[in-house]
């Protein structure tokens, strides 16, 4: 599973990088893909913490998610 949340943490820092160095994009596109990678780098950091994972769980069943 520490894989895929290196994945994702790399994936955050590409999109944040390449935002703030690319100057075609207009300001909303900017602003959502830093916002995304943002929001990628900080699920991938929680879900490195010891407990995310009973805190994940804790979460979908009080939805009644099922998995």
């Amino acid at each position: 599973m520490g894989f895929w949340y290196f994945l994702i943490l790399f994936i955050g820092i590409f999109l944040i990088v390449r935002a703030l160095i690319k100057r075609s994009i207009n300001t909303f596109n900017k602003l959502t893909i830093l916002l995304i990678g943002t929001c990628m780098i900080a699920f991938s950091l929680f879900m490195f913490q010891d407990g995310s994972a009973e805190i994940v769980d804790n979460l979908l069943k009080s939805l009644n998610i099922d998995l």
